[in-house]
Parts: C-alpha cells; sequence; structure tokens
C-alpha cells in the first residue's frame, strides 16, 4: 500500500515517544565528523577591473532572416519530396548514377563497328629504263590512278576480330609492256581470328565491360544509401523541429502559470496576506520560464536552418525566408517482425550489401582475367581474298603488233592447203601468243566488279599464331593480387553482413526502449500535472507555499519537455529501424531512376 508523505507524518505523530526518541546510550556510539579546515583556495587576479554587463534591451521573440510572419506549413512527404528533387548530396549522387551508365556506353564502344573510306589520286612520271618499260617513243611512263578503297572492321563479344575491306582502281599507264590500258584492278579481303587459348573466355574489352556494370551497379548501391541517408537526415529533423515548436508552446504555457501565479503572489503582498518576498519569487520564476522560451525559440532557428539546408541547395531559395511549421501526425507505429526476419528483410534491401557483393563480383571479374592471362596465346586466323580485273587492250604491246586479223587469215590459208594433204601431213594453227584476250577482261570497271563477285581469282589462307612468354611473371604477379582481392572482399562483405546484423538489432532494441520510455515519461507527465493541480489547490486554500508551487511548476514544465523528448525518441527509433531494414526506400517509393526527381511517402 502507497501513503504520501502528510499521511506518514501523520501516523508517526500518533507513534508512542519512547520509539522516536534517541538516549543516551545512541548519542555516545555516534562518531562526529572532524572540524572543517581551512579551504584551499587558488589566486585569482583582478580580472576587468570595473567590468559591469550592458544595460540590453529585451528583444523581439522572431525568428532570424524571416521576412513573412504567416507560417509556412510542411509535410513530411513534401519535405522529403524537396530533398530528393534538390538536395545536393541527392543530386551529386543521381549525376553519379549517369556517370556510371555512360561508362557502360563508353565500354561497349570495345565492340563498334569501324567503318572506313579512303577515296585517292596519284600521278607520277618517271624515266624510261628500257625499251619495254617506257613510254610510246622510248618516252617517259605516266601513270595516272585513281582508288576508292573502303572497309568495316571490329571485335565481337567473344573475342573475335574481324576486317572486310574493298577496293577499285582505273589505273592509265602508257608503259608499251601493258596489255592494258587503262585497267581496273579491285580487291575483297576477309579476315577472322579466333582466340583458342588466352582470350577465348575473357580479355581486356570483356573485363573492361563487366567492371563497368559491376560499377554501375555499385554506383547505383551508393546513391541508394545516399538517399537513404538523406531520408533519414530529413525525418529526423522534421520530427526534431515538431519537439522544437511543441517545446515552445510548452515553454510558454509554463510562463502563463508563473505569470498568473506572479499576479496572485503580488495582490496577497499588496494585501499583507504574503510576504513580500513571495511575489519575488514568483517574478524570478517568471524571468526564468521568460529565458526558457528564447532558448526553446533558439532551437526552433536552428533546426529549420538545418531542415532547409536538407531540402534545397539554392541560396536565393524563397524557402529560406520561409517560417517552417511541421503539419504530419506523429508516425504510426510499425508492426515489428521477429529479428530473423528483419535480419533477412536488411540483407535483401540494404544498399551496403548490394555495394560488398559488387565488390566481390569485381574481384572475381579480376581473379579471371589475371587466370586467363597464364594461358598461352593461339589463335587461329582465316582469311580470304578475291580480285576483279579488267581493262582496254593497248594497241602499242610489241607482243601484239600481229593483229588478231592477221593471225586468222593465216589460220585461213592453213586449213585450205590442209584440204589438199593427207590427214598424217596437215599443218597445225596458230596458237600461244597471238591468243585473243579473253572477253572476260575486256572491259571497264563494272566488269572487274564482275569478275570479282564472280569470285574467278580466290586465294584462301589459315595461319595459327602461337605465343608465350617465358616466366609469363606479369601474369602471375595479376593472379596474386587478384587472389588476394578476392579476400579482401569476401571479409568486406562477412563485416558487411555482421554490421547489418548489429544495426537491426540495436534498432529494435532501440525502438523498444523508446516506447517503454514514451510510457513512462506519458505516466510522469501525468503525476507532474496532478501534483501541480494540488498544489495550486492547497496554496489557494492557504496549506502551501510559493516556493512548492513554482517547484510543482517547474517539475510540470520538465515532465511535458521528457515527454516530448520521448515522443521525438521514438519517432527517430521508427526511422532508425526503417534505415536498418532498408525499407525505408520503398515506403518512400525510391529506386534509382526516380532518385533526384523527388518523391515521397503515398
Amino acid at each position: 500500500m502507497k501513503y504520501s508523505l502528510l499521511a506518514l507524518f501523520v501516523i508517526a505523530s500518533l507513534l508512542p515517544t519512547p520509539v522516536l526518541a534517541v538516549t543516551a546510550a545512541h548519542v555516545k556510539h555516534v562518531v562526529l565528523p572532524p572540524s572543517p579546515s581551512a579551504p584551499i583556495l587558488p589566486k585569482v587576479p583582478d580580472v576587468a577591473r570595473g567590468y559591469r554587463a550592458p544595460n540590453a534591451k529585451t528583444t523581439l521573440a522572431n525568428v532570424t532572416g524571416i521576412t513573412s510572419q504567416p507560417f509556412v506549413g510542411l509535410s513530411l512527404e513534401d519535405a522529403i519530396g524537396m530533398a530528393l528533387a534538390k538536395n545536393p548530396n541527392v543530386q551529386i549522387a543521381r549525376a553519379n548514377v549517369r556517370i556510371a551508365r555512360y561508362q557502360i556506353v563508353a565500354a561497349s564502344g570495345a565492340y563498334d563497328v569501324h567503318f572506313q573510306i579512303a577515296p585517292s589520286v596519284s600521278y607520277s612520271k618517271q624515266p624510261p629504263t628500257n625499251s619495254f618499260f617506257a613510254g610510246p617513243n622510248f618516252g617517259p611512263i605516266v601513270q595516272n590512278q585513281q582508288t576508292l578503297a573502303g572497309g568495316i572492321g571490329g571485335a565481337l563479344a567473344g573475342g573475335q576480330t574481324y576486317s572486310v575491306s574493298v577496293s577499285s582502281s582505273r589505273v592509265d599507264n602508257n608503259t608499251v609492256f601493258n596489255t592494258f590500258n587503262p585497267y581496273y584492278p579491285s580487291n575483297l579481303s576477309v579476315s577472322f581470328m579466333q582466340p583458342i587459348l588466352r582470350g577465348a573466355a575473357i580479355d581486356s574489352a570483356r573485363k573492361g565491360y563487366r567492371l563497368a556494370v559491376i560499377g554501375s551497379d555499385v554506383t547505383s548501391a551508393q546513391a541508394l544509401a545516399n538517399a537513404s541517408q538523406t531520408l533519414g537526415d530529413v525525418e529526423n529533423t522534421y520530427w526534431d523541429l515538431v519537439a522544437a515548436w511543441r517545446n515552445v508552446a510548452i515553454r510558454e504555457s509554463a510562463l502563463r502559470q508563473a505569470v498568473v501565479q506572479q499576479r496572485s503572489n503580488l495582490r496577497l503582498a499588496k494585501s499583507g496576506a504574503a510576504a513580500p518576498i513571495e511575489a519575488v519569487e514568483s517574478s524570478t520564476q517568471v524571468s526564468i520560464f521568460q529565458e526558457n522560451v528564447f532558448v526553446a525559440l533558439q532551437s526552433v532557428v536552428v533546426l529549420q536552418n538545418r531542415l532547409k539546408g536538407l531540402l534545397v541547395s539554392d541560396p536565393s531559395d524563397p524557402i529560406w525566408r520561409a517560417n517552417l511549421v511541421p503539419t504530419s501526425p506523429v508516425l504510426r507505429l510499425p508492426t515489428v517482425a521477429p529479428l530473423d526476419e528483419l535480419v533477412k528483410m536488411a540483407l535483401a534491401n540494404r544498399p551496403e550489401m548490394r555495394e560488398a557483393i559488387d565488390a566481390r563480383r569485381s574481384a572475381d571479374v579480376q581473379y579471371a582475367f589475371a587466370h586467363d592471362q597464364l594461358k598461352p596465346q593461339v589463335d587461329l586466323t582465316l582469311g580470304y581474298q578475291t580480285n576483279g580485273f579488267a581493262g582496254s587492250q593497248a594497241p602499242t604491246n610489241p607482243f601484239t603488233l600481229q593483229t588478231v586479223q592477221q593471225d586468222q587469215a593465216i589460220d585461213a590459208l592453213i586449213v585450205a592447203v590442209n584440204k589438199t594433204l593427207p590427214p598424217a601431213q596437215q599443218i597445225p594453227l596458230l596458237a600461244g601468243g597471238n591468243t585473243p584476250t579473253p572477253a572476260y577482261l575486256t572491259g571497264g570497271l563494272s566488269q572487274s566488279i564482275t569478275n570479282l563477285l564472280e569470285n574467278r581469282f580466290p586465294t584462301y589462307s589459315a595461319t595459327i599464331n602461337v605465343s608465350l612468354p617465358f616466366g609469363n611473371r606479369t601474369a602471375k604477379g595479376l593472379v596474386g593480387i587478384a587472389k588476394q582481392q578476392e579476400r579482401i572482399a569476401n571479409i568486406q562483405e562477412a563485416g558487411t553482413i555482421s554490421r547489418i546484423v548489429v544495426d537491426v538489432q540495436n534498432a529494435v532494441q532501440n525502438y523498444q526502449t523508446a516506447l517503454a520510455s514514451l510510457a513512462a515519461a506519458r505516466s510522469a507527465r501525468q503525476a507532474s500535472e496532478a501534483v501541480y493541480a494540488s498544489e495550486v489547490r492547497k496554496f489557494k486554500n492557504g496549506v502551501s507555499t510559493t516556493f512548492l508551487v513554482l517547484q510543482r511548476q517547474v517539475q510540470l514544465a520538465e515532465s511535458r519537455g521528457l515527454e516530448l523528448q520521448a515522443q521525438t525518441n521514438l519517432n527517430k527509433a521508427v526511422v532508425g529501424l526503417e534505415q536498418a531494414t532498408g525499407s525505408i526506400l520503398s515506403i518512400n517509393h525510391i529506386s534509382v531512376d526516380n532518385i533526384g526527381k523527388g518523391t515521397g511517402k503515398k
């Protein structure tokens, strides 16, 4: 059974006197403390002789930098949306995500098809060296050539390389030895290289592309982690601002109560019903509570500026001149799942876990490439080439001075003579040097291209190139480095898992503690209200003192402040639980694609 102090006093007064008396036998056993010695004091110099505080005037209770007195309401959702759209850290993280995606595009450039075209014109004039390599009448050799060459080449995702080139020319050459003038050479060449050992599974291009993809995922995870931190900072600062404004209201309420008490004491002192010192005490309490109001308002200013700094980066934004007032109610309490489920959720949702996994993936790629470099270089190269040719027959070739018509006339005479001879004595027809030029070689550029496409003059080739450096120390060193990088990545991943588990445990414990603290603070505040109300009634009935009333006022203000702090701590504990489990991103509908665009809870 619980008793009040007054009840205990009454019970004690009714007890028999011997029970409360202290006998001489008791006194002689009491050990008195020694006489106090002189205190040891430091020497203090005469500092600022004649100093006194300036005669400062009371200032107005305004928020510095605010030009418009009407309050501007701000919901938590709007605050989150503004932070995600204008927070400088979030904007930088979003830009880094775009950079990482451009790096993937740049790494993909290793597989671009390279096209080239090279038209050319040349003219040369050379002295004759003999009767065959000379121009008409032993003149200089004059050659005029126009060429159009082009081709494509590149690499494939399997490490293969290819090239296709074509060229076509017109050549005017007055050398008497030439059979054709002008003539039209054309060429088609195809080459394909397939790595067999080193470079078959991975090469520099594929390593760069895979690392770029992993790096993009790392950057996205970092952007989400940055957004999670920004969300936590915004929500925590928002709830701190809620508490700061409500603390101003609590301090103002205490000030009003102290003013009422002060006026009552002044009336009693003037009427002689109370000592003047009690009026002085109440006036002192009013001054203390007035100071508390200004201190509470200072917290509002600091938190407003902190929140504005999280929401915008432009110093000229109108929000800097707004008097922000939070409008969102207290957070709804979440349903806390068992610890094992929360840990699984955190490992699946926390961006830090993605970063750790990507670090291991990056190390795996480095090791695969380094291990591949230990293999010998064995490349198979296949080639195909076909040529086309055509031209106009040159009439001044010394080997073709006998025209086709002359050869035909001689053959006609031989045929006539052979008719008069027996078969065994017949004369053979002319053959060899005077054979007419084949029709498919006679013509212009179109005929040359036709010969090329008909594959009249093909060339096929296959080459195996083997290369192996003795010692191969570069590759062995890369393998050793890659192994250590894998080991570091595995250690970091295990550390990240442990840290996430601890974060979840601490967040759950903090949430449970905040719940218990709020319940206790609420009970304490309710008791303080009851005690204060009772003390005021007793004072009005003349059975209490100003000191006790003022003391109850201070206790009530402190209890209300403690309850307010407990409510704020609970809100922050909810935010911390969301951050620890990684659910703060999904709750606010945040993804990599909408970071920097502004969003919020729905």
